[in-house]
């Protein structure tokens, strides 16, 4: 038996309160667009029609208000289970493999916050060397940065983001400021990987013919943070990983101008360990975190 994601299932149950997308998204602490990714997937999942086009609105089909009134008496069970439950019983191994730049830079800020809460649970965590990887056999659960297109396997998506300029005040005083986007040029454009971020970025911003391959290449999103943070040149980053170092100074964003990134974070587990004692609070208490940060 297949079991939806249980954000999927916090998303309808949403909309079949609120009746509106909208609504749901500002409940759920999401954009309206990740609301409607979590119904298409649960369309996607269970094989039949949720919604239905009315006007120019969305509502739910005849049998999407009965499935959502199921779902809406089983979350109810499992609310009343976490708080009988909350911080006591829940104990044992749980390992999760994560992508380098959100574990140091978000998750690693955070974690010991947890461990007080479970402190039953002995917690590991793992890094792949690819951002979308979910296959190393050791792990509970993957943080995974993709399109979300991981088969057979139960995907909740935990935040979409965009990507801007960043780099050190003193490389901004160093170089006399940025009054114009062709002005980054001026320094060492940062990549993680590839020239697409930066690419795009300076479509949007009108600039032509940019000549972004001379710049400098890291394998990791630490390093890129780490060369922008001593001043070594401009970095694309998001504000999720970032926000520490733009809340203490040591990064700052020259441009409001910043690109929707075709991929996003999703919490990511096979449907054999559904059953896993740590992986619903987990996943919980990382969406309460992720909650928090984008407020």
């Amino acid at each position: 038996m297949r079991i939806p994601s249980t954000q999927a299932l916090r998303a309808l149950d949403s909309f079949a309160r609120h009746g509106s997308v909208w609504r749901a998204a500002d409940e759920l602490h999401l954009t309206r667009s990740a609301v409607s990714h979590q119904l298409r997937l649960l369309e996607r999942d269970l094989g039949f029609d949720l919604l239905e086009r009315i006007g120019k609105g969305v509502a739910l089909t005849p049998r999407g208000q009965r499935y959502a009134s199921d779902v809406r008496k089983a979350l109810t069970v499992l609310g009343d289970a976490v708080t009988r439950h909350a911080g006591t019983g829940v104990g044992g191994s749980f390992s999760v493999s994560c992508t380098p730049g959100f574990a140091s830079l978000f998750l690693c800020t955070h974690i010991g916050e947890f461990r007080q809460m479970y402190p039953d649970v002995a917690l590991r965590i793992l890094t792949p060397r690819r951002l979308d990887d979910v296959s190393n056999a050791e792990a509970d659960a993957f943080i995974a940065f993709g399109v979300g297109n991981w088969p057979n396997r139960a995907v909740e998506l935990l935040c979409e983001i965009s990507f801007t300029p960043l780099c050190s005040p003193t490389l901004l005083n160093k170089v006399g400021g940025f009054s114009k986007p062709a002005d980054v040029l001026r320094a060492n454009l940062l990549h993680l990987g590839d020239t697409e971020d930066w690419a795009r970025w300076l479509a949007l911003s009108k600039v032509e013919n940019p000549d972004i391959e001379g710049g400098i290449f890291f394998s990791d999103m630490n390093l890129v943070f780490s060369a922008a943070i001593a001043g070594q040149g401009i970095a694309m980053g998001d504000e999720l990983t970032s926000r520490r170092a733009l809340s203490e100074g040591r990064l700052v964003r020259p441009f409001d101008i910043a690109i929707s990134s075709p991929r996003s974070y999703f919490f990511v587990s096979e449907h054999a360990k559904a059953s896993h004692p740590v992986l619903d609070v987990f996943s919980g208490w990382l969406r309460s975190k992720l909650s928090e940060n984008q407020r």
